[in-house]
């Protein structure tokens, strides 16, 4: 076995009874990997590169829902606009008006969610409060994307306090948005911090390294 079955099921049957959305962080790791946990009900994955996305996607089975959760580049957007499934990490209204274009091309609506800056670290991408609210305004304009949602990444701590403060600053903006634009996902949460993100309103995590095993960037 390439990945923890039991720790999935455990992980699964928690999240099932919270209500929450697991997206499997597959990035670096092999087909067979993302095969195994799929025969598991496993169908929401998330990738981090766009060719490494575009790979899986046409090797592996039709109906899994390819998340991509990573930093997207512009100029990257129309190599995964035919069938990605939910784009997370929108941090600019440039690339906002981007997938647009791209899902205008494909004659598709695009879901996606507003990646917004909390964490304490500069190596973490999103939108301050003022751009939020003005991709917000513009995405009434763009016909084929659909904002599903928010999304944050938390600073790296083992400091529960920081965590529960940077993921409660996320769903006060979450929740003042809300109602008026129909979001329905407040994306929060990886392997380390999941049950904090969940305490504090997330509905959608992504775990990895916890089903998965810790990864090899050396490749």
């Amino acid at each position: 076995m390439l990945i923890a079955a039991d720790t999935y099921k455990a992980i699964s049957k928690f999240l099932l009874e919270q209500h929450t959305t697991l997206v499997a962080v597959s990035k670096t790791k092999p087909n067979e990997a993302v095969k195994e946990l799929y025969d598991l009900g496993q169908r929401d994955f998330g990738e981090n590169y766009v060719q490494e996305l575009v790979d899986k996607h046409a090797s592996l089975p039709l109906d899994i829902r390819w998340h991509f959760i990573g930093h997207l580049q512009s100029n990257k957007v129309k190599y995964i606009a035919p069938f990605v499934h939910l784009i997370h990490g929108v941090d600019s209204l440039k690339l906002l008006q981007e997938i647009n274009k791209q899902a205008i091309k494909n004659n598709r609506v695009i879901d996606c969610l507003l990646q917004v800056y909390i964490a304490q670290e500069e190596t973490k991408f999103g939108m301050d409060e003022k751009e939020l609210a003005e991709a917000i305004d513009a995405a009434s304009t763009l016909s084929n994307i659909n904002i599903k949602g928010l999304m944050g990444m938390a600073s790296f701590s083992s400091d529960t306090q920081v965590l529960k403060n940077e993921f409660n600053h996320l769903q006060s903006l979450y929740k003042k948005y809300q109602l008026t634009n129909s979001f329905s996902i407040l994306s929060m949460g990886m392997s380390s911090d999941y049950t904090i993100a969940i305490d504090a309103g997330s509905n959608l995590v992504r775990i990895g390294s916890l089903l998965f095993g810790a990864r090899d960037y050396s490749k």
